[in-house]
């Protein structure tokens, strides 16, 4: 059977010269047929569709039913006609390379929309003319290159991060070419392309080397000398008379600034344009899906709006429409010159069947059928439904989403149905129509099933079983982003002015890199600003005695030379040895008791863990195999987790569950909130279907006869998962086995609760899931105390939410709306006001009638608050509005929009807290912050809402920016009290010295200021050590690299780094090379326990510290045994080494070697 057999005999699939016209299609029965006429007539076509939605599920599904053909999609900008924003750069890479290729394609399919035909386009030969290749072996100037290149809108960075960046170090040339996935690494020999290497973006690390690439230009338009001259030209003819001085986009395109709309005026900068028709070759023909000629007339009626709205708008007067966008007529004309079949989902009236070219299929829409597993009854119809299709001849086919699901819908069909029929897998949609087998199990993501009478088949997906949409997730690739550590230990993006904490001196200000030459010898220098206007020059050596500060905004400066900093230093010490000891204390507790070691069955933990929608990112991956690895030790696990919203934390917390639960042992998972318990429960419904393991949910919309059964089964120890709030910990609930409590968001618990946990601690295994930002420098001073996890890495392909802080003004309320609804998303609306949300809905829905609108907030009960976030969730509206009980509300995927009204009134980690809702699916997020005039907010509200817009960093960026945060999540693992202590020294310098008193402790030594402060090693061999900026032009890059040399530890860090260094900016000159060494060798000493070492090109003399680490036997023998006086006593504490006159870097080398000496005798060795 082919694809064509699904259709009825007499509807006609070639394409003709008469229009084809096919209803009574969903949007499963619309995907089979656009493969059916493919199978018929071949590629290439245009499948152009009235809703962006039903584009996203054609594109996403056709793979199904055709898995060897090539789906292309020319997606719209994402933005409103005439938006003063523009798309995303993605968005626009992924235009740029369908539309440079769509003249060529041959059997490729081809998936748009309405929005993004109607645009014109640029001239068909701009992007043609516009591109070029590089080949190894080709002769080309890298100068020419660049200048080639921006004049295509490319845009010169230090560092390459996006599609159409460049960046240029010596012989080296970095480019994200537009279109492409990966960026590339060309490196020259003279004018010679030496080579050309993908690398990764967050390492910056090259990988394989490839032959050529292709450089498209940046934009669909050109930004050069000549266009600019061309676009003023064309702007004052189009605006005559009008003051070009207030017009932002004229101003902003004559200083060569890309102003974001511009897309919008895209036809200034030609003399024509182009329809999409114009880049189609003549073997095109064209399928459109539903209705698209009315979506074209709407389009065209609300461009007219839109226009009229912006006319009075002196900054961004709005073009005629028809010089931006094609008019319905010109689609209709053009759709003319094609062969076309047209699909819809509504059947048509006997009155249009009787015309010519007009069919209508036998597809039946499938009855409900749904039931619950737990419900024997419901079970009933779709028994008699299957039986009865099955048993007349009919055969039927289900799919599920993915492999984990596919196999949990195998083990919650009916007994009854699998012992009479069997359930076999089919490989794919082909294998199925290929086979005789009356009922069979395969992986598509069908949104809908259909019956198709006239061959007896029967397509089910699981929204039909389920009773509700099932969301589709989206599978993520592995990310290897740089760590949170490193991004704390480089101060990257540090600014002059910003507050910092020298280990010595104490809190200043940074004040900017500075190059000095002392004693003939050039070197970079960090200046402090300190109290009083002092200034202190920091080699950039020393560094690692340098941290950012975390505190409060505004701490006084330390005053050099004074005694203060030490005094405070001092009380910090007590303080921290007073922690370091209850710490330990915990500690010894925990080791000291036992608990159950949970034995992990691999295969079945595998089959679980195939249920999971994403690839794991790097810190998540971590995350479960610590926590896997505690659930196998004897003692009770106390973890951590911490993650950003949305960053992947439950999914930990679900395998913990199922390794216990599996064991035979019981989960007790504990949630702040009823609505947080049934959002919870359903994730672990879904994700445990098809185990034999039982869930509860203890929850106050279970009647009381509900609960107290519920209660029973967990006191008999048949639930072997039970979720609830803080009434898990109440005395009336008894666990027959209880095996492992998960805690989400521990701190949002009252003080009773908390002491309950604290009891359980050490019988039980503990996980708990926090959204605070903790630290990671913490879990080195914490080590084997509290675990801690930090899943830092956000998942693949997110995006940073783009926020906005404005006035509130019901045109961009309208607009936020509006370009959210136009992509099939969702809206939350946040107005932090009960007595006023039911009259600010009837605005809203004056203002956007095309809104399904609900509310939710505190005070209805929590069953119509349920009903409300389990609505929005399955799509059942597309507004919600809204109080902060959205804070910790429900993971809604396709809610990309957030407008928090009166953002002035709520705090920095809410503000955080709310806005993470949005931006948890690939698609840009947008977030406003609607304030009342600026003069009417509180200068604490200013900078709120300046720290909020400005971080719009995922994951790690929030936490190095919010210190209150930071602070908070130290509370969180300290005790509070410690939280004033932290703020006198700063977080860095803090958790450093508690990791050392907690060391000092362990080997049963009262920890001492000096060793409690960094003691480290100066030396100075009067040679030139730096990064030059020849070599490295950007300040902050430099400081950047000084700080991550600085904080290297082993050989194998100091390598990989310098091996990155080489590879983004070619070889190291002599001074960063000796950088390199001393910075090793000043790591070496400072453990071996030297002092100081001061040397020249004839030797120099080492000073010991009292209790260093080389052994007194060896000194000595080194001293009496040298035969020409290289080594001999100084002092009491110092020993002088000559050298014979030698260059600089060998003179380092044979210090290297001395300093190995002393390290292979000394207690470093043992």
């Amino acid at each position: 059977m082919q694809l064509k057999d699904l259709l009825k005999a007499d509807i006609n699939l070639s394409f003709s010269n008469t229009v084809k016209h096919i209803g009574n299609l969903n949007i499963t029965g619309i995907i089979g047929t656009i493969g059916a006429v493919y199978e018929k007539n071949g590629g290439p076509f245009l499948v152009i569709c009235a809703d962006n939605f039903v584009a996203q599920s054609i594109k996403s599904t056709l793979v199904a039913v055709l898995p060897k053909v090539k789906v292309e999609y020319l997606q719209d900008w994402e933005t409103l006609p005439y938006d003063t924003l523009s798309p995303h750069q993605d968005i626009v890479s992924s235009r740029i390379s369908i539309l440079s290729r769509l003249k060529s394609l041959k059997n490729e399919i081809v998936v748009t929309t309405v929005q993004a035909i109607m645009p014109r386009l640029s001239p068909v030969d701009y992007i043609k003319a516009n591109s070029f290749s590089i080949s190894k072996g080709d002769i080309r100037d890298i100068q020419e290159i660049q200048k080639e290149m921006t004049s295509h809108g490319y845009l010169r960075v230090e560092q390459v991060l996006a599609p159409g960046e460049l960046a240029i170090r010596g012989s080296i040339l970095d480019i994200y070419p537009m279109g492409s996935d990966v960026p590339y690494r060309i490196d020259f020999f003279d004018d010679e392309v030496d080579s050309i290497r993908v690398f990764d973006v967050d390492t910056q690390r090259s990988l394989e080397q490839i032959d050529k690439i292709a450089l498209l230009p940046a934009h669909e338009y050109p930004l050069n000398e000549k266009s600019i001259s061309v676009f003023r030209s064309n702007y004052r003819d189009a605006f005559i008379g009008a003051n070009f001085a207030s017009h932002s986009i004229y101003q902003a395109i004559s200083r060569g600034a890309i102003p974001a709309g511009i897309e919008y005026y895209m036809s200034l900068f030609f003399s024509s344009m182009s329809s999409i028709f114009e880049y189609l070759s003549d073997d095109y023909k064209i399928i459109t899906v539903d209705d698209v000629k009315k979506a074209v007339t709407e389009f065209d009626v609300e461009t007219h709006k839109r226009a009229l709205e912006f006319a009075g708008n002196s900054d961004h007067p709005p073009l005629p429409v028809s010089q931006v966008f094609l008019n319905p007529q010109e689609v209709f004309d053009n759709l003319k010159k094609y062969q076309l079949i047209e699909l819809y989902q509504q059947a048509f009236e006997d009155e249009e069947l009787s015309k010519r070219g007009f069919y209508n299929t036998d597809y039946v829409k499938i009855p409900d059928i749904s039931y619950n597993r737990q419900e024997k009854e419901s079970q009933n119809k779709f028994i008699a439904f299957v039986s009865d299709f099955i048993d007349k001849g009919g055969r039927i086919l289900m799919s599920a989403l993915s492999e984990g699901r596919r196999q949990s819908l195998r083990e919650t069909l009916p007994q009854t149905i699998i012992d009479k029929y069997g359930i076999k897998a089919a490989s794919s949609f082909d294998d199925f129509l290929n086979a005789k087998d009356p009922f069979m199990l395969t992986l598509a993501p069908f949104d809908e099933g259909l019956i198709i009478p006239s061959v007896k088949l029967c397509f089910l997906t699981e929204n039909e079983i389920l009773g509700y949409k099932v969301v589709r997730t989206r599978k993520a690739s592995k990310n290897s982003q740089l760590s949170q550590d490193t991004i704390i230990k480089n101060l990257s993006s540090l600014t002059e002015g910003q507050v910092v904490v020298h280990i010595d001196h104490g809190i200043g200000r940074y004040r900017g890199l500075k190059t000095m030459e002392i004693g003939g010898i050039k070197g970079e220098y960090l200046t402090i600003e300190y109290q009083n206007g002092d200034m202190l020059n920091i080699p950039i050596t020393a560094l690692s005695k340098v941290a950012r500060y975390s505190g409060s905004e505004n701490p006084p400066l330390s005053r050099l030379g004074s005694d203060t900093w030490n005094k405070h230093k001092q009380k910090a010490v007590q303080k921290v040895t007073d922690v370091a000891a209850q710490l330990l204390d915990l500690y010894a507790r925990r080791e000291a008791s036992r608990g159950t070691r949970f034995v992990i069955d691999e295969k079945s933990l595998d089959e679980f863990a195939s249920g999971f929608g994403f690839v794991e990112t790097p810190d998540q991956k971590a995350a479960i195999d610590n926590t896997l690895a505690d659930l196998a030790k004897e003692q009770p696990m106390d973890r951590l987790v911490c993650g950003d919203v949305g960053f992947g934390k439950t999914e930990v917390a679900l395998r913990a569950a199922f390794v216990v639960a599996a064991s035979g042992s019981q989960v007790a998972v504990l949630v702040p909130t009823t609505i947080l318990a049934e959002q919870h429960y359903q994730n672990f419904i879904e994700r445990f279907a098809g185990t034999a393991i039982t869930i509860e949910l203890l929850s106050r919309f279970k009647t009381a006869k509900q609960q107290k059964e519920t209660l029973d089964k967990v006191a008999a120890g048949s639930v072997d998962i039970v979720i609830g709030t803080h009434k898990l910990l109440s005395k009336d609930i008894k666990f027959k086995k209880l095996g492992l409590i998960i805690v989400d968001e521990e701190h949002r618990f009252g003080v009773k609760q908390k002491e309950k946990l604290k009891e359980l601690r050490a019988q039980v295994d503990l996980l708990t899931l926090t959204a605070t930002p903790i630290p990671r420098t913490l879990n080195m001073a914490m080590e084997g105390m509290r675990e801690l996890s930090i899943i830092a890495t956000p998942p693949e392909h997110r995006l940073a939410v783009k926020t906005f802080v404005m006035q509130n003004s019901d045109t961009i309320t309208r607009e936020a709306i509006m370009r959210e609804l136009r992509r099939g998303g969702q809206v939350y609306y946040l107005h932090n006001d009960v007595s006023t949300i039911n009259q600010r809905a009837q605005q809203l829905s004056a203002l956007v009638p095309e809104a399904k609108i609900g509310i939710g907030h505190g005070q209805l009960n929590e069953k119509e608050l349920q009903k409300v976030m389990r609505d929005f969730y399955h799509q059942r509206f597309n507004l919600l509005l809204c109080t902060t009980i959205v804070e910790n509300g429900l993971d809604v995927p396709t809610a990309n929009t957030i407008i928090i009204d009166r953002a002035d009134m709520l705090g920095l980690a809410q503000l955080h807290q709310i806005r993470g809702r949005v931006g948890r699916s690939h698609h840009q997020a947008y977030a406003y912050l609607f304030t009342p005039p600026k003069e009417l907010i509180s200068k604490d509200a200013k900078l709120r809402l300046d720290a909020i817009s400005s971080l719009e960093e995922l994951g790690a960026g929030f936490v190095l920016a919010t210190h209150d945060m930071e602070i908070r999540g130290a509370g969180e693992l300290l005790g509070e009290e410690q939280s004033g202590q932290i703020e006198s020294v700063g977080f860095s310098l803090y958790s450093e010295m508690l990791e050392a008193a907690v060391k000092a402790l362990k080997e049963g030594r009262e920890p001492s200021l000096a060793e409690l402060t960094l003691n480290e090693c100066d030396i100075d061999l009067h040679i030139p050590c730096l990064l030059p900026s020849d070599y490295i032009g950007d300040i902050n890059t430099r400081l950047s690299l000084y700080k991550r040399i600085s904080s290297c530890v082993t050989p194998e860090e100091f390598e990989d780094l310098k091996v990155e260094i080489i590879d983004r900016f070619g070889l190291l000159p002599p001074p960063a090379v000796n950088l390199f060494e001393l910075s090793f060798l000043k790591k070496l000493a400072t453990d071996l326990g030297i002092k100081r070492i001061n040397g020249d090109e004839k030797g120099g003399i080492i000073e010991f510290n009292s209790d260093h680490k080389i052994s007194n036997d060896y000194l000595i023998k080194l001293m009496t045994t040298c035969k020409h006086n290289e080594y001999r006593i100084t002092g009491q504490s110092s020993m002088r080494y000559n050298l014979p006159e030698t260059p600089e870097y060998p003179r380092l080398k044979l210090l290297r070697q001395l300093l190995l000496a002393f390290a292979a005798n000394s207690s470093l060795a043992k």
